[in-house]
């Protein structure tokens, strides 16, 4: 399974429901970067991403967006393929 990177804050409820929708789909461990926590990869994630709303979701090193665009991709059916990467 392809590793999961996801930048979140402490109070974010689209980051949770972007996790449960992780671990449904078979996800195991999410690499969590609690940008709140760590502020300095705040600027790192707006960096890579060029978006400053969380959550930032990464699977392997494709950059896959916000819970809307997972929950979309999942939709789509290309969630699944994603993660057996």
């Amino acid at each position: 399974m392809a590793k999961v990177t996801m930048y979140s804050t402490m109070v974010c409820p689209y980051c949770v429901r972007a996790e449960m929708l992780l671990k449904q789909r078979g996800v195991t461990e999410i690499n969590k970067i609690l940008i709140d926590r760590e502020p300095e990869q705040r600027a790192l994630m707006m960096e890579r991403t060029g978006r400053r709303t969380v959550p930032q979701i990464y699977i392997g090193d494709t950059h896959v967006g916000g819970y809307d665009d997972l929950a979309a991709l999942d939709r789509e059916g290309g969630l699944l393929p994603l993660l057996a990467a």
